[in-house]
């Protein structure tokens, strides 16, 4: 009878057991699952971001230009079968003039010299474009601070927000190709002084076919400043004087965005043989004689 029972209660301590064995193993199956899922989600991901885009130009610059450092930041991105394949990172000045990159290789940027910086602006540059071209998007680039900077690109100090932000940008919009100028600088002036005393000149910086600054001003054999500064100064006088709705340097300002905006010179039509325009609204000085300088500038006639 002992020996009955002794059986008895072995059996069911190994029913007990064996039962215990079989309600654990679904909960590993559903973890490795999970976790299956988790990795494909990723991969799509990933996928998504680096495969899904159109071939093409992307082209993003930022509207105005900074008021402390007078730059914009000038993003180009080209992308072949679907993912990204070279990513430009630049800049315009607002005096127009070389790019940022061309600067800084020149050694007029002077960030090393000046900033103390380990490496000057336009190898730091480098280093923020490899990353896309090798990750294919700034999903994994975190900032550490307010101003952008990141630790995420080793050797990178320069704040890269405004690079992210402009490639995102650029990348939503759609592929634009290339502009229809050459890519540089560009400068032209009037071979002398006018009846007014000045002498008149146009700059401009292209990239990726775009005029991206341009820059309309002159000298004077009467003062050391030119144009814009006087008028800044308060010493052109055209709204004291000229009873003008705006001083000179603001209405140059307005005509040089309306280029960057339209990409056209020939929109700017003249009303007059003075050079007068209705084209732009709130110009009311004389345009005709920037139009030929730009003209000459880029090399259009």
């Amino acid at each position: 009878m002992r020996k009955l029972l002794s059986l008895l209660l072995v059996l069911v301590m190994m029913s007990s057991l064996f039962i215990g064995c079989a309600k654990d193993e679904p909960a590993v199956v559903e973890t490795t699952a999970a976790e299956t899922t988790a990795a494909e989600t990723t991969a799509a991901e990933t996928t998504a971001a680096g495969g899904s885009l159109a071939d093409g130009i992307y082209f993003a610059t930022q509207p105005t230009f900074d008021a402390e450092s007078g730059w914009k930041t000038v993003v180009t991105i080209e992308v072949k079968d679907g993912k990204i394949v070279n990513a430009d990172w630049n800049g315009a000045s607002v005096t127009a003039g070389k790019d940022k990159k061309t600067t800084s290789m020149d050694g007029e940027y002077n960030m090393v010299a000046y900033g103390k910086a380990q490496s000057e602006w336009d190898v730091q540059a480098a280093l923020a474009e490899a990353y896309l071209v090798e990750n294919q998007s700034f999903d994994g680039l975190n900032y550490s601070d307010a101003e952008g900077h990141t630790d995420s690109i080793t050797g990178v100090s320069i704040h890269v927000s405004d690079f992210v932000d402009l490639t995102n940008e650029a990348l939503a919009a759609g592929p634009v190709g290339t502009g229809k100028y050459v890519d540089g600088s560009f400068y032209a002036e009037d071979a002398d002084y006018g009846d007014s005393g000045w002498k008149e000149n146009a700059s401009f910086t292209v990239i990726n076919g775009f005029i991206v600054a341009a820059n309309w001003n002159g000298t004077s054999k009467d003062t050391e400043k030119d144009k814009k500064t006087a008028s800044i100064d308060g010493d052109y006088g055209m709204v004291s004087i000229g009873k003008a709705s705006s001083e000179w340097h603001e209405q140059a300002a307005l005509v040089e965005g309306f280029l960057v905006d339209t990409q056209d010179f020939e929109a700017v039509t003249l009303t007059d043989a003075e050079g007068h325009t209705d084209a732009i609204t709130g110009v009311s000085i004389h345009v005709g004689n920037f139009i030929e300088l730009a003209k000459q500038a880029l090399k259009l006639r």
